[in-house]
């Protein structure tokens, strides 16, 4: 792999709360995202996991410029994505595309699949418009479903097979970056493992670089090279997958992996997670996980840890957390 394909420095989104002033007439905001930073490679995936609530969906929107960010730096091959004027940025779209959660809303109902498809095509002019066709019953064999099938709507198809058609359409325009926001989450189980499927070898045929969003670790293990958790808005541990998963640093990315589901359980060697995670309008001093740690010391409560490099390429925030010498 070459260099980063997406760089992403001190990505930060702050919502002020509708109404103007709160309690005490002070002007309160929502932290949503709250300096995060991380890179992706050429035709790497990389996971964003993290409990619901945790402001992994709103990273992916600020990358896609679906919303704007408060203060940051993202860039996509070397070029400033948040300086590009409205004309600029609609060429450029081309490289970044998403597929969403829900695959039922994020399709218009009164359109055909052809037509959902065929879309981004005629937006973007990519192809004649006599190939039009053609390139959609290609697309739509490429993600496993029937292209004779093009002229039905999106109520005439499973779950599993209208995020097929989320990733045609999302793969219409030969992006360089996928961004994928809880692309399984709401399928069967049988079902997510054949659409995980597809996207590996989607990836590989068409050299894509992926970020992953899910609250599920198992999953991200399974798609992605590297991965990032993220809490309240802040990323607490960035690693390999394979190195993480064996020697997690960070107590809150201990927890996550202690709470996959095991074939045979086992005495559990973390403990549990405890209450809910904290509010991104008030977050807490210090660590933002110190209420819900279960080795919390005096300076977890006052001061910030920094991300930093605990072995080659495993970064944690954590005061407790030891470095390799």
């Amino acid at each position: 792999m070459t260099g980063p394909l997406l760089e992403v420095n001190g990505l930060v989104k702050h919502f002020p709360m509708r109404g103007g002033l709160g309690f005490g007439g002070v002007r309160r905001t929502v932290r949503a995202v709250d300096g995060v930073s991380f890179t992706i490679a050429e035709e790497e995936a990389f996971g964003l996991v993290g409990e619901t609530g945790s402001g992994k969906s709103t990273v992916s929107r600020l990358i896609a410029r679906l919303m704007e960010p408060t203060a940051g730096e993202i860039r996509i091959d070397g070029e400033d994505w948040l300086a590009l004027s409205p004309r600029a940025l609609r060429s450029r779209r081309r490289k970044v595309q998403m597929v969403f959660q829900n695959p039922f809303s994020s399709l218009d109902p009164r359109w055909t699949v052809q037509r959902l498809i065929a879309e981004p095509l005629r937006a973007h002019q990519a192809v004649p418009r006599e190939r039009i066709a053609a390139r959609v019953a290609e697309l739509m064999q490429a993600v496993g479903l029937n292209s004779d099938h093009g002229q039905r709507y999106p109520h005439q198809f499973s779950g599993g097979q209208r995020q097929r058609i989320g990733l045609a359409r999302a793969l219409a325009l030969e992006p360089r970056l996928l961004i994928a926001d809880e692309p399984v989450s709401a399928l069967d189980v049988s079902v997510q493992a054949q659409v995980l499927n597809l996207m590996r070898s989607l990836q590989r045929e068409y050299r894509l670089s992926i970020l992953f969003i899910s609250h599920n670790l198992s999953v991200v293990n399974y798609l992605c090279a590297r991965v990032g958790v993220l809490y309240l808005g802040r990323l607490v541990e960035v690693g390999e997958t394979v190195e993480l998963f064996r020697r997690p640093a960070h107590p809150y990315t201990q927890a996550l992996i202690a709470a996959i589901p095991q074939p045979v359980p086992a005495p559990p060697r973390v403990r549990p997670l405890t209450g809910e995670i904290g509010s991104l309008l008030n977050p807490p001093r210090g660590c933002p996980f110190h209420p819900r740690c279960p080795i919390a010391v005096d300076t977890c409560r006052t001061a910030v840890p920094a991300l930093r490099e605990l072995r080659p390429r495993h970064f944690a925030a954590c005061h407790l957390a030891e470095a390799e010498s």
